[in-house]
């Protein structure tokens, strides 16, 4: 029997996964948590700490793939509760209209965004969060940055595989000056 990462149905097998995976494009949600004021501004952006595989510390964003017989706003809410705690309060929009669709290739220079791993298309959007945000499972912590911080060449730097272009359209979909 081989290893599985869930008991979940949906879940694959880490084998399963990599066959899928060269085979397919495969559907994730990816959101940007934000904190607003009261005239629905942004006024911080929180990004993730992790340590990848290879031992390198980079800032991402709340991802995760969207399982079988799963509703994209499910999976939303998922991811964003396994990286941000149970008690983050996420603000899940009415419409899940994303404000951009990123597909990622593994090989680099077909779109801004590269995934070593595989083809995958991702759905993402700004989801603003009004609750107490503990980083859990792989994320060592989640730092707020002002939408200007988010966008220095200091904190682009720390995020790899398109994650920083990311962050850039969902800034300037939510209005903050570029």
């Amino acid at each position: 029997m081989s290893d599985m990462t869930e008991t979940t149905p949906g879940w694959l097998s880490s084998d399963e996964l990599e066959m899928a995976r060269a085979r397919m494009p495969i559907l994730y949600v990816e959101a940007v948590p934000v904190r607003v004021d009261d005239s629905g501004e942004v006024t911080s952006v929180g990004l993730l700490l992790r340590i990848g595989p290879d031992g390198t510390v980079s800032r991402t964003l709340v991802s995760g793939r969207v399982l079988h017989h799963e509703r994209v706003r499910d999976a939303l809410l998922r991811h964003l509760e396994k990286d941000l705690g149970p008690v983050a309060l996420p603000r899940v929009p009415a419409s899940l209209q994303p404000f951009t669709v990123a597909e990622y290739f593994p090989t680099q220079g077909i779109t801004p965004y590269h995934d070593p791993r595989q083809h995958a298309v991702s759905l993402a959007y700004i989801v603003p969060v009004t609750g107490d945000c503990r980083p859990r499972q792989d994320a060592l912590d989640l730092v707020w940055f002002s939408p200007l911080e988010a966008l220095s060449e200091a904190v682009q730097s720390e995020m790899p595989g398109g994650h920083g272009v990311l962050l850039k359209q969902a800034l300037a979909h939510a209005g903050c000056a570029i």
